[in-house]
C-alpha cells in the first residue's frame, strides 16, 4: 500500500532571514508606478493554473516552442478557452507567437519571464 506524501504547504517553506527579506540583490531603489503598473499586468497573466501549465508545457517542448493543436490536447481544455490564455499570455508578454501555415507557433519570452524572478530574488 502506498503512503500518501503531505503536500507542502506556505507554512512548511523556509522563510527568508530579514537581511534577505529586505535586501534583495538589485532592489537598490523603490519600483517607479510605471514599472509597478507593467509588472501587474504581468502577474496577472501568469497568475492561473492553465496558464502556468501553458507555460511549462511549451518550455518542456522540444526546442521550447509548441503548437497550438499539441496543447489543447494536453491542457484538456477546449480549443477556444486555450486560445484565451495564449492570447493572454501574448499579450502580456510572456509568449512569442509565430503563424506557420495554419497552426500558431508560441515560444517563451524569456527575458519577460525573468523580470518574475528578479522580483522574487
Amino acid at each position: 500500500m502506498a503512503t500518501k506524501t503531505k503536500p507542502r504547504v506556505l507554512a512548511d517553506l523556509p522563510l527568508a532571514t530579514p537581511t534577505q527579506a529586505c535586501c534583495a540583490p538589485g532592489a537598490t531603489e523603490p519600483m517607479s508606478r510605471e514599472n509597478a503598473e507593467d509588472l501587474a499586468v504581468l502577474l496577472k497573466a501568469v497568475a492561473d493554473p492553465a496558464r502556468l501549465q501553458l507555460i511549462s508545457l511549451i518550455r518542456a517542448s522540444a526546442n521550447c516552442e509548441a503548437c497550438v493543436c499539441d496543447l489543447t490536447d494536453a491542457l484538456g481544455l477546449s480549443q477556444p478557452t486555450v486560445s484565451h490564455h495564449l492570447r493572454v499570455l501574448t499579450a502580456a508578454g510572456v509568449l512569442n507567437r509565430e503563424q506557420r501555415g495554419t497552426w500558431a507557433w508560441f515560444t517563451l519570452n524569456t527575458k519577460r519571464l525573468k523580470e518574475i524572478s528578479r522580483l522574487l530574488i
